[in-house]
């Protein structure tokens, strides 16, 4: 009871500072563990610390549900989820020991299982929010449905802070798989592995994850293919697809580091050169990357694209990647200190029809919920 008194209490000196804020025109800049503040156009505004709100309000496991203040270090919920054998089965990436849980739900980044397992926006079941304006909303299931037709709890996954500051969010758990094995192909090419994958994925086969990725110059490639699922099934499919298996508990590691980025391969990454997002459909054949690029280091069984490459290979990335159905973004700038400091989503508004009508409603949705414009300006458009 003292927990939750005083985390009205905290919601309140927030939605009084956000009100106040909105009076004044003064941008806030909303932050929690500050574990992405790698990513985005531009860092501006007043800090608004959400980290005051911290602990799990309720947590049912016999229900599959915890419901979360935004503020909670991300380890700390994994760890309380871990002692019922429960996890977060999107396996969200942490990026450092200060991540929380609302910092993953805004910025929606999913690790190694999403192809299988769904996105953050899967597992939110409700939310609490302050928006623009200073008033306390609530959403979900449980609560309230939004009469404008949109699910607004799963609408701000992937907001980045630019629509409301989360106060509290309700999440989908699930057991803890009860077998897991990883499987090493090598000598695979990256043809082979994207071949594999697409023929695995249309087999009764309990696929959870997978990687690709050249390891050396000498190699052709090698693929790591993660299973869960009941043991029958695990085994049944090891016996079937073959390959080398590995310990688990070394595995188990390396599956952490690959939700992280922080494997050799991402560490070895040139100084000039910036990380890159490519997503594209699972089935999209090999990409002709620049010279100057490094990778593909593949993972979602084919549909997320990692590419190691200057920034003036911009254009060209943007360009492969639409010429199959998909996109590339600037993940991480040169340098760790640094923000990305380009507007993917601008470019992407101005790239396709589909592209700015995707602006427009985003554009509306800002209005409606930060009419001031006062929060993360700048974060993800140039234009607000």
């Amino acid at each position: 009871m003292q927990a939750m008194d005083s985390a009205a209490r905290h919601t309140t000196a927030l939605s009084e500072r956000i009100r106040a804020a909105a009076h004044d025109k003064t941008p806030l800049r909303i932050r929690g563990g500050g574990s992405k503040d790698f990513y985005g156009l531009k860092l501006q505004g007043e800090l608004l610390d959400t980290r005051a709100l911290s602990g799990i309000v309720s947590y049912e496991p016999s229900e599959l549900v915890v419901t979360v203040l935004a503020g909670t270090p991300l380890a700390e919920l994994e760890a309380a989820l871990a002692a019922q054998g429960q996890c977060l089965a999107f396996e969200p990436p942490h990026f450092g020991a200060h991540s929380t849980v609302g910092g993953m739900v805004a910025a929606g980044l999913s690790g190694p299982s999403r192809a299988n397992v769904g996105a953050v926006r899967d597992f939110v079941l409700g939310l609490e929010m302050i928006n623009g304006q200073g008033e306390v909303l609530r959403y979900g299931g449980q609560v309230m449905k939004n009469v404008a037709g949109y699910d607004v709890s799963r609408l701000m996954a992937g907001s980045w802070g630019t629509l409301g500051l989360i106060t509290e969010v309700s999440l989908k758990v699930l057991p803890h798989p009860v077998a897991e094995a990883t499987l090493r192909f090598a000598d695979c090419s990256q043809q082979q592995a994207l071949q594999h994958l697409n023929h695995w994925g249309g087999q009764p086969l309990p696929l959870n994850a997978s990687n690709w990725l050249q390891e050396d110059a000498q190699s052709q490639g090698t693929l790591y293919l993660r299973l869960r699922g009941a043991r029958a099934a695990v085994h049944a499919a090891c016996l079937r697809l073959g390959g080398e298996l590995l310990n688990a508990e070394t595995t188990a590691a390396d599956w952490r580091a690959s939700r992280d980025l922080t494997l050799p391969w991402f560490a070895a990454r040139a100084a000039d050169h910036c990380l890159w997002r490519l997503s594209v459909p699972a089935t999209a054949a090999p990409l002709p990357l620049p010279a100057d690029a490094t990778g593909p280091f593949i993972e979602w069984h084919g549909a997320q694209r990692w590419v190691q490459a200057p920034r003036s290979a911009a254009a060209t990335l943007q360009q492969l990647a639409q010429s199959v159905g998909g996109s590339a973004s600037l993940f991480r700038a040169e340098s760790p200190h640094q923000i990305s400091g380009i507007s993917d989503f601008d470019t992407y508004a101005q790239s396709s029809a589909a592209g700015r009508t995707s602006a427009q409603i985003h554009a509306r949705l800002k209005q409606a919920f930060d009419p001031s414009g006062i929060f993360n300006v700048g974060r993800l458009s140039a234009n607000w």
